[in-house]
């Protein structure tokens, strides 16, 4: 079970929580972060933060997807944005906010970051998510 937590001490976040928490015995996935890349490994959306976010959503669900999780079971995540503007970060949250995972909601942090790990890369997402019991994972080995 997830439960979703918003102190009532603090200023109440816009489309997240504070903080997640689920029981001891839970299935969790640490998942590595989700990057703008396609299939073949080619850079999706050159130099719009937009159509990163979405490209690296769509990635962020077929990672869940391959542990037998979803967008609903994710706690928390960390969104790094390559701008010092904040209304870059504010449209990538957007991005964010329609693609389901504020629903929980979850414990996100947004951050404005120099560079990542890709030429061209605007944005990434880790995230950590329940693995619902009896959803069965996809064996992938390398």
């Amino acid at each position: 079970m997830i439960q979703r937590v918003t102190s009532p001490a603090l200023f109440p976040p816009p489309t997240y929580s504070h903080a997640s928490v689920v029981e001891a015995g839970t299935k969790l996935a640490f998942l590595a972060g989700s990057v703008p890349l396609d299939a073949e490994g080619e850079l999706v959306g050159a130099g719009d933060p937009v159509r990163q976010a979405e490209q690296v959503i769509a990635n962020l669900r077929e990672q869940l997807r391959a542990v037998g999780s979803d967008l609903e079971h994710v706690l928390a995540t960390d969104v790094y944005v390559v701008s010092s503007e904040t209304a870059v970060l504010s449209a990538v949250w957007e991005v964010v906010e329609a693609s389901g995972l504020s629903v929980g909601p979850h414990a996100s942090t947004l951050l404005g970051v120099a560079c990542l790990g890709y030429t061209g890369q605007l944005v990434e997402i880790t995230a950590t998510a329940v693995v619902p019991e009896g959803r069965k994972q996809e064996v992938v080995r390398p």
